[in-house]
């Protein structure tokens, strides 16, 4: 059993060290919460919300995730027994959708759990791995040189992978002088949804730029079209928004819509229903990759654990903590060396919360007996 005394939640607000533009938009002021599981003995396991303060990903929100949390999922946590990580999502079925809602208290348990048992979140996942590669996603930029300069500097400290950020009158070209510039680099365009099929003429000039993949090309809640799409391209396709579930990775895997799969914690509602996707996939021979949402340290130390099982075989979006934040929330930092991270070996995601960082970013907090 998993004795839960108390859920906190803390409403913090991050200032990201330079601006993230997608064909959503800009951001730098981020929004989120950490939840906070506290058991009778003192032991203290943390998750992340990641929705963003518009809906513009998905249709959750910093404010929805509030609500779900507080109204509906943290009681049914408070009626029920505990016993292990994966009942926390059977629990919460009967609630649709929400996943990001769900994700930040799963996580929080699943890293309660792992203390309790005095094992790293990584082993109580299953997962092997002592480091994982990760890569850097890249925003649009001001410039295709300003761009190019900056993967350059990326790749100069060691990362295996650059993903860019595209949209209609940034995509081809742009891709087309970073080639030229980096001829070996392993590249990805990120389209977050920005093409419809009319585009599949123009998106076909992308299987001459040798890309490992280009995510989410079509409508966010596509997986028709994208197997029309992936039929006409060499260019691997990936599926980021799409993916809900493992449901929907059964279905986008037979319909032939991808090659490979995004897989984000918090937009397939936790760490239960991630580690089934990555098995399903692992067994029907899909890559997939640990997709990033500009998380603080504690969903940043989730993903971690996350990518040391053995099926991600592709380099994640994880990168260290001073890419985004001139100071993060925990402690040691996540760092990055030559584009490696070192799996934590202490018990739970790894990494201690640093208090007087979350009592500085914290502008709300809210607190649920059990």
């Amino acid at each position: 059993m998993i004795p839960i005394k108390q859920m906190k939640l803390h409403k913090l607000k991050m200032q990201l060290k330079d601006p993230f533009t997608t064909s959503f938009g800009t951001m730098q002021d981020r929004e989120f919460f950490i939840t906070e599981a506290v058991d009778d003995r003192g032991n203290r396991g943390f998750g992340e919300s990641v929705a963003f303060i518009n809906p513009g990903y998905t249709e959750e929100t910093v404010e929805t995730n509030l609500h779900m949390m507080r109204d509906f999922l943290i009681p049914i946590l408070q009626k029920n027994m505990i016993v292990h990580p994966d009942d926390v999502s059977a629990l919460f079925q009967p609630i649709r959708r929400n996943n990001m809602a769900k994700s930040a208290l799963e996580g929080a348990v699943w890293d309660l759990y792992a203390k309790q048992n005095n094992m790293t979140l990584a082993a109580a996942l299953g997962g092997e791995k002592t480091e994982i590669d990760v890569g850097i996603s890249l925003g649009i930029q001001p410039s295709i040189q300003k761009l190019i300069d900056t993967v350059g500097r990326y790749i100069a400290a060691g990362y295996k992978r650059i993903k860019v950020k595209i949209k209609p009158g940034w995509d081809v070209e742009v891709l087309r002088q970073i080639r030229e510039k980096f001829p070996e680099v392993p590249i990805m365009a990120d389209a977050n949804s920005s093409y419809t099929l009319a585009d599949l003429e123009h998106l076909k000039q992308l299987d001459d730029l040798d890309l490992m993949m280009i995510e989410q090309p079509l409508a966010h809640d596509d997986i028709i079209d994208h197997a029309t799409l992936q039929k006409t391209l060499r260019t691997p396709i990936c599926l980021d928004e799409s993916i809900h579930s493992l449901e929907d990775t059964r279905k986008a895997v037979e319909l032939g819509s991808c090659r490979i799969i995004n897989i984000k914690i918090g937009r397939v509602g936790g760490l239960s229903e991630a580690r089934r996707i990555h098995d399903y996939c692992r067994d029907h021979g899909v890559d997939v990759w640990c997709g990033g949402m500009l998380e603080a340290g504690v969903g940043r130390a989730h993903n971690i654990a996350l990518t040391t099982l053995g099926g991600f075989t592709l380099p994640g979006d994880t990168a260290g903590s001073s890419r985004y934040w001139e100071k993060d929330i925990i402690t040691p930092e996540v760092i990055a060396e030559n584009g490696v991270i070192r799996v934590p070996e202490k018990p739970g995601i790894g990494y201690e919360i640093d208090e007087r960082a979350l009592k500085q970013f914290t502008v709300d907090e809210h607190v649920f007996d059990f």
